[in-house]
């Protein structure tokens, strides 16, 4: 899942083999559209990361597509062969429109091969690009359901102890069979913050917590801490500690596990709550 190492070379190797190409390009127009695409395969790499942020906004994953398809529209008899990078496109997470998007693109590029191919060749062409780009799509479908069940038994980043909201359903349970067991304070604590500002405070929350203690993201903008301590008097004196890492707008709801009744009880009352920090002293305490 996190082989992001191999993903870079390949994207470094395929800027190096379109700067080539840029090089002995004869028309401006085409020597510009390949820099282009050098230098968006080139910054991809170099910003690729663990992190939780990759390049997902709109106009950066639009950007191929793009530039694929001025490069096909323009010069058509030097690119005929780029056709097949659409199905290649397609594989890449992408909302609904710009699959969409990129299949209009494709057939207009297509279009534009006539005067290249002869009518045979065309449409074999045409019917050989469709199925290339069908299976491009079963498998994007494929690697986003395969993601999505990722998300509910992985960390979300990798070598963070960060993970989704399902799992934290999970060890709720689990945590307080512990704290009975071991005579421990169990607690969670629900932090409620900018969306923005979520991934880099849970790295920093990362640093305040035990190896055997977790961080929860249970939705962009809320996340949940579970603190194992002695005693409730620990746990207290650990909580503030926490609270005192972190800004001033962000509002805390500390439940200990016993008073715990319903997580998504928990997490609408501290989206309404009001003083900066509230915890709960009885399970019918709201």
């Amino acid at each position: 899942m996190y082989k992001t190492g191999l993903l870079r070379i390949n994207l470094l190797v395929a800027a190096i083999l379109i700067a080539l190409r840029a090089i002995t390009a004869d028309v401006a127009v085409d020597a510009a559209l390949l820099w282009a695409m050098t230098a968006w395969l080139a910054v991809t790499a170099m910003r690729l990361t663990l992190r939780h942020r990759r390049f997902t906004a709109t106009l950066w994953q639009l950007l191929p597509g793009l530039l694929l398809a001025a490069l096909l529209w323009t010069t058509p008899e030097r690119h005929v062969t780029w056709l097949w990078a659409w199905a290649i496109l397609l594989m890449w997470p992408q909302p609904p429109w710009m699959l969409v998007l990129h299949g209009v693109l494709a057939a207009v590029t297509w279009y534009a091969q006539h005067d290249v191919l002869r009518d045979e060749p065309w449409w074999l062409v045409g019917l050989l690009l469709a199925g290339l780009m069908v299976l491009g799509l079963s498998r994007s479908r494929a690697l986003q359901a395969w993601r999505f069940a990722a998300r509910h038994r992985a960390s979300l980043i990798a070598g963070w102890p960060l993970w989704p909201r399902a799992q934290l359903e999970r060890d709720l349970d689990r945590e307080r069979r512990r704290a009975t067991r071991e005579s421990v304070h169990a607690e969670l604590l629900l932090l409620r913050l900018p969306p923005r500002r979520l991934f880099p405070l849970a790295g920093r929350l990362r640093h305040h917590l035990q190896r055997f203690e977790n961080c929860y993201r249970l939705d962009r903008g809320t996340l949940g801490i579970l603190l194992i301590s002695r005693d409730a008097e620990q746990s207290a004196q650990r909580r503030q500690r926490l609270l005192d890492a972190l800004e001033p707008q962000v509002k805390a709801r500390a439940i200990p596990l016993p008073y715990l009744v319903s997580l998504t009880t928990e997490q609408h009352a501290l989206s309404r709550q009001s003083p900066p920090l509230w915890i709960k002293e009885s399970a019918t305490n709201a």
